[in-house]
């Protein structure tokens, strides 16, 4: 019988192997250039260097103050570069830290740039100065007048006096720690006791600062007072002082921490490491650490005198004022309305404070006694739709959505459970006290982690649905400005926007493309 050779003729799948490899190389190779290009200069805008000198110095000032005044990384690069922007600088490549702003103005491969660095000296919570700021950037991008003029304007906004006078901003502290403590149960002693014991706080600190004391051991003397306090009422007690009644001074510190958390940029660190600034971010996180340390090495050192001279400050059970739902809100709005004087907020951001804080309780009350959710959950999923809630409102009323939060989620620090993680470490009887005591404090840690990050994702959420009925496309930290694609997507932009604003006119730019000054992504 015969044999056929099938291997001697290829077969129809031999032969279609290679084109087939090929349209598949096709299909899989870019069309196109790359979307995301890297920035880079490509044509002159047209500005002189001493005006590109005035525009640069003005942004500058302006980013600093922000920064200086609590404004979040992001903020404070869409500051610089719609600034610039307005003026016809086109490449400008902006960086931020915590402690420095750099701006540098690309001029092209045959002349030279312009950089600036400023160092960032000091950092305060400062919202009304903030929203002036924010004001004069929309003005500015809208109608640019003159650099000169614009400097005036902008130097009468930094110098403007603050709305409240020192003495209610130290009285807004003393009720602020009032407040805390009536909120984890105190009575009437030791509510009165809190608020002129953080009124003295708040004194101590400022003339600390004036001095020049470096803020880790003003924050050591500054939890010390409190817990100095409460000891001196054990030693009344022991005494047979019984004028005060069934007291628990342990409250007094626990109140006392509240107003030093109260001041730490927690949401700040949160907010600039969503927004891809992470050195910032650390710096900020890094400063927090440090800080909360020096709150727990000036009560460690007061307890521990306390334990040798036998009058140790026991820890209460009771965590709640009553059972009584509004009475928690009241306290609750309280503590915000005080920390939003405290830091210098706006009439309209106060209220909105106000009604914040007693949502973000209110959602945690709802959250641990209906929904069975633990604190840490709970107290996140407050933030979270305070964060989302108080964007929205923010910017119908032209406010701070930063003094908002930051104010609405005071009345959440965990107080007293950083003292009872404290308290246990240095005065536990067994020996034990590291071991029962570090838990707690972890869970503190915790508890203020889920805090920033409720908040900042809320807020986070917030500017993607904004971003969206303005036809906005957002995008990460942005650090320079770029030549616009040549076939942009209708009706979408990519400007730089102010994340903390109540007002996106004139911050987002148009989608029409501009000869040699627009941007993409």
């Amino acid at each position: 019988m015969a044999t056929i050779d099938r291997t001697s003729r290829p077969t129809t799948a031999h032969r279609s192997l290679p084109s087939l490899r090929a349209s598949t190389r096709r299909a899989m190779r870019p069309s196109g250039p790359p979307t995301d290009e890297i920035p880079i200069w490509t044509s002159p805008d047209g500005v002189d260097a001493h005006t590109a000198l005035a525009v640069i110095d003005l942004a500058m000032r302006a980013g600093v103050a922000m920064i200086a005044t609590g404004a979040a990384a992001a903020d404070v690069t869409a500051t610089v570069l719609t600034l610039t922007k307005a003026y016809g600088l086109s490449s400008v490549h902006v960086d931020v830290t915590y402690t420095s702003v750099t701006v540098s103005y690309h001029r092209g491969p045959n002349a030279d740039p312009i950089t600036v660095l400023r160092i960032v000296r000091f950092r305060v919570q400062d919202y009304t100065r903030l929203e002036r700021l924010r004001s004069l950037i929309v003005d500015l991008s809208q109608d640019p007048v003159a650099v000169d003029e614009a400097r005036v304007r902008f130097d009468s906004v930094i110098t403007a006096p603050h709305p409240y006078r020192r003495w209610l901003v130290t009285v807004a502290g003393g009720v602020l720690a009032a407040g805390a403590a009536a909120l984890v149960g105190a009575g009437v002693f030791i509510v009165a006791l809190s608020f002129v014991t953080a009124t003295v706080v708040g004194r101590v600190l400022t003339w600390l600062t004036g001095a020049g004391v470096a803020a880790f051991f003003a924050q050591i003397v500054g939890a010390a007072i409190p817990t100095a306090v409460a000891t001196l009422v054990v030693v009344a007690q022991s005494a047979g002082v019984t004028v005060f009644g069934d007291v628990s001074p342990s409250l007094v510190v626990a109140s006392g921490i509240v107003l030093l958390l109260s001041g730490l940029s927690v949401v700040g660190a949160a907010e600039d490491a969503l927004a891809g600034y992470y050195v910032t971010a650390g710096a900020r996180a890094f400063e927090v650490v440090v800080l909360s340390l020096g709150i727990a090495v000036g009560i460690s050192i007061v307890l521990s005198l306390g334990k040798r001279l036998d009058y140790p400050i026991a820890i209460s059970s009771q965590t709640l004022l009553t059972d009584d739902i509004g009475i928690q809100i009241g306290c609750a709005v309280v503590i915000a309305v005080a920390f939003a004087v405290m830091s210098y907020s706006s009439g309209r951001a106060v209220v909105v404070a106000g009604v914040a804080g007693g949502l973000g309780w209110a959602i945690l009350a709802f959250a641990e006694r209906v929904l069975q959710l633990g604190a840490v959950t709970g107290s996140a999923t407050a933030a979270l739709v305070v964060g989302f809630t108080a964007r929205l409102v923010a910017r119908r009323l032209t406010i701070s959505a930063l003094a908002v939060t930051t104010a609405a989620i005071v009345p959440l620090l965990p107080g007293r459970m950083a003292y009872v993680g404290i308290s246990q470490v240095v005065t536990d009887p067994d020996g034990n006290g590291f071991a029962v005591g570090v838990p707690s404090l972890v869970q503190a840690f915790g508890l203020g982690l889920g805090l920033a990050a409720g908040v900042s994702l809320g807020t986070y959420f917030a500017g993607l649905l904004v971003a969206k009925r303005h036809g906005v496309r957002p995008r990460p930290a942005a650090g320079a400005t770029l030549l616009v694609d040549p076939e942009p997507v209708a009706g979408v932009s990519t400007a730089p926007v102010l994340s903390d604003t109540g007002d996106l006119t004139g911050v987002v730019a148009s989608s029409e493309p501009e000869p040699g000054a627009t941007e993409r992504p």
